[in-house]
């Protein structure tokens, strides 16, 4: 409690500060309007990042102002009859600025909103965007596919996600960390329809003002509505690979002068596969052994409901309170059929199996936020406060079923082994923010957070003799996990003319203790951690711009990475944590340059010491050999990078966006007796979207992408491609009709080899990802604009739920 009175006495301190500063020298910025049409014209004035600022009416000479603005960049959007029809590049504004007469006349066309594209990928503040709304490939795929296909992006064989070429990652949902890594994070991705997504953002180097956690960061903005009145959209798909999928979504946003009231429901229902054919090998001696020749069927089911609901109320013009509640219910049903030949040291068939796997697992999540913002001045400075409340429960039944066969004397024999687990969780968390702007430019950013958490976890297995439930204690196992964290942060920033300059540290204490009941092990850790970061940029010419930045990160184990339980695919073959990981701390370098904000080219370096990997090794359980997907720390690894976005305008109709990103990665340590010394490969990946504008409402899209073969420290991966196509048409009555075929020649597969000196592993992974897809979106409702608050304040936990 001494720690937590010392961080609110901290942030008391900053508070009082705060209100205790110089005013801020302000400008303004003005312009007229040409047009010959009269109706009224509404002038939004948006940041950088296109965040609503202020909005004003043009007088009847088209004349309009905006005053109290600090210096920085902004944009202009002009609304005419509720439609968009002109949305400007960045202003700078440095002292009283006077706009060139802007001429609607040549823009505007009679009954067509005319507005300027957002790039499909883009760079602000130092994060690379990919705007999802506007990939017509992206139709009727899950969040998880969209992330598959997108720039840097990588997906291994068991579903783990790393971001040019680094793992471990920090995955968000509007700010909000995800509530599970893995094969759970995989599950869940796969049950949010792309049609709620807005836009995904790439932080490979984030500030102290976010949690340390992660060695990058990957935000999947969801659709909001920005407008007053009452609007909203409902979106439908059906889309066709070997299964069906269908996604659904609603929602609805009511906004006036003193409250905003939202809400919006998604349903999912996909089917899918993964199909796993596997050769193992295993050693002694240098000596072959044994091999296991394994295919792997599993046909997935999903049903995913996702529901939030919420409100704001603008007490005055200095307060908003806020508070939202969201449901996440899905049901994932599994059904799998492995056969599997064993050969003996003679390269002979000495038995088989077959196991057919049934799981039916339930997950809910529940969770509530209240928050608060005061606004100190008309300027930006604000103190925000969130408390957020979550839980989180979920059930698997598991049932395993296999004949096994011996070729020397013929004899067959099954067993039957049942699983039973049950999981709850709760998260508390509380934060608070300070943002004050000082005088000449200045800028503080202060905040604290304190967080709590437990997980239960029971899991029981039985064999089944005679009919009867008799219980495996060799596998049964109950583990709860609690965990405190307490962090305290502050950024100074400074803008000159050409030179911008941020520097922050974050402080971080975490207490954790792992219990495994059934065995009455308990694992206990207390360690405080310094996080510092640091942004230069620096303006070479008006179009110009070069950034170096640097930050340390943590990636702490996931509570399910931490849980020794073991699940099983087979006999062969099961899945357990890891109570002894240690959490891995890498430091990060990048130096960007960007032109005219469209072509990029960065570098970087890192460097990560007690690298979590996962990995597949083999143990011997029961006198049999037995492979273990688990997780260890590598002694260290580092990274090497060059990351280039390039676009190109082919010509009127014809735009084409570039990425490559080619990087070296470099690993040590040492995993089941296997040694390696910066292990790794030069490798390269390779995205381009091109798109087509082809008159009177229709587009078409064409993505194409190669990933080269990847060394990654155990795992070597073969190299492959995919090519989607899509096309779309927008109605006059604001809907939109849009048709997608995603993987078109069936090569997004993956192949590799997995490599020990005593077990090595081929395999290969298909996966349902040919598939035709058909949507229709019909928006409704009036174009007054407002902005919705982002809110919520547990962005450490929700990432490490899952396994």
């Amino acid at each position: 409690m001494t720690r937590i009175f010392s961080l609110i006495f901290i942030w008391i301190l900053m508070f009082f500060s705060s209100l205790l500063s110089a005013q801020i020298q302000s400008f303004s910025l003005s312009g007229n309007i040409k047009s010959d049409k009269a109706e009224q014209m509404e002038i939004n004035l948006l940041d950088a990042n296109n965040k609503l600022i202020k909005t004003e009416i043009a007088d009847s000479n088209g004349k309009f102002g905006f005053n109290d603005l600090k210096g920085g960049t902004y944009r202009l959007k002009i609304n005419r009859n509720g439609s968009e029809v002109y949305h400007s590049e960045t202003i700078s504004v440095a002292n009283n600025t006077t706009l060139p007469s802007i001429d609607l006349n040549v823009k505007a066309i009679e009954g067509v909103t005319i507005t300027k594209a957002k790039p499909m990928i883009e760079r602000q503040d130092g994060k690379m965007i990919m705007n999802v709304e506007n990939s017509i490939a992206s139709t009727g795929n899950s969040a998880f596919e969209v992330l598959e296909k997108a720039p840097g992006i990588n997906i291994d064989n068991n579903d783990n996600i790393s971001l040019r070429g680094k793992s471990n990652l920090l995955i968000q949902i509007d700010g909000k960390n995800t509530p599970m890594t893995g094969n759970d994070l995989a599950n869940y991705l796969k049950g949010i329809p792309s049609s709620t997504i807005d836009k995904i953002e790439f932080i490979t180097n984030p500030s102290s003002k976010y949690d340390a956690a992660g060695s990058s960061i990957i935000n999947i903005k969801l659709k909001k509505e920005q407008r007053k009145g009452t609007n909203g959209s409902v979106s439908t798909s059906l889309g066709m690979g070997k299964y069906v999928k269908n996604n659904n979504s609603f929602t609805i946003n009511h906004r006036n002068k003193k409250i905003n009231i939202f809400g919006n429901y998604s349903y999912a229902y996909r089917e899918a596969y993964n199909w796993l054919v596997l050769d193992r090998n295993f050693f002694k001696d240098n000596s072959f052994e044994k091999a296991y020749i394994q295919d792997n069927y599993l046909k997935f089911k999903f049903n995913n409901h996702i529901a939030k609901a919420g409100m704001d109320y603008y007490m005055n013009d200095k307060n908003v309170l806020g508070f939202s509640v969201g449901l996440i219910s899905n049901s994932f049903n599994l059904n799998g059929d492995n056969s599997n030949t064993t050969l003996n040291s003679l390269y002979k068939p000495e038995s088989t199996f077959n196991t057919q796997n049934i799981s039916n697992d339930k997950w809910t999540n529940v969770s509530f936020n209240v928050n608060h913002k005061y606004t100190l001045d008309s300027l930006g400075s604000e103190i925000s406060t969130d408390f957020d409340y979550i839980n989180y429960s979920n059930s698997s039944l598991q049932n395993f079923e296999t004949i096994t066969h011996k070729i020397n004397d013929g004899t067959d024999q099954l067993d039957i082994m049942k699983g039973d687990l049950d999981g709850k969780l709760n998260i508390y968390s509380l934060k608070s923010d300070l943002t004050k702007n000082l005088k000449n430019d200045w800028k503080l950013e202060s905040g604290v957070k304190t967080s709590f958490v437990k997980t239960d976890n029971d899991l029981k297995f039985f064999d089944v003799k005679n009919k009867d439930l008799v219980p495996d204690l060799r596998k049964t196992n109950h583990f709860i996990y609690e965990e405190n964290i307490n962090a305290v942060y502050g950024n100074l920033s400074k803008k000159w003319d050409k030179f911008k300059a941020t520097a922050g540290l974050r402080l971080e204490n975490t207490n954790v203790k792992g219990t495994q009941v059934t065995t009455n092990q308990i694992n206990k850790r207390n360690y405080t951690q310094l996080f510092p970061s640091a942004v230069l940029s620096y303006d070479l010419t008006e179009k110009s711009n070069l950034e170096v930045n640097l930050s340390r990160r943590i990636t702490r184990p996931s509570y399910n990475q931490l849980n020794p339980f073991k699940l099983y695919l087979d006999p062969t073959t099961m899945r357990s944590g890891n109570p002894d990981l240690n959490p891995q701390t890498t430091m990060n370098y990048e130096l960007t340059y960007s032109l005219s904000n469209k072509y990029f080219a960065t570098l970087s370096y890192s460097k990560t010491s007690d690298n979590i990997t996962d990995i597949l090794k083999p143990i011997v359980e029961d006198g049999e050999n037995v492979t273990v997907q688990t997780f260890e720390n590598l002694n260290s690894a580092s990274y090497f990078g060059l990351y280039l976005i390039a676009p190109v305008k082919v010509t009127k109709w014809w735009d084409m966006n570039n990425s490559a990103n080619f990087y070296y990665g470099s690993y040590t340590g040492n995993v089941s007796g296997t040694q390696i010394n910066n292990k790794g490969n030069f490798t390269f990946n390779i995205n381009s979207i091109n798109s087509f504008k082809l008159g009177n409402g229709f587009t078409a899209e064409l993505t194409g992408n190669y990933k080269a073969r990847e060394v990654y420290a155990y795992l070597n991966m073969s190299p492959f491609w995919s090519l989607n196509i899509g096309a779309q048409k927008k109605f006059k009555n604001n809907s939109v009709l849009k048709f997608s075929f995603t993987d078109v020649f069936f090569t997004g597969n993956i192949k590799g080899q997995t490599n020990y000196t005593d077990y090595i592993e081929n395999f290969a992974v298909k996966r349902d990802t040919r598939v035709v897809t058909l949507s229709y979106t019909y928006n409704f409702g009036s174009s007054k604009n407002g902005q919705p608050r982002k809110t919520g304040g547990a962005e450490d936990l929700k990432q490490r739920i899952g396994s």
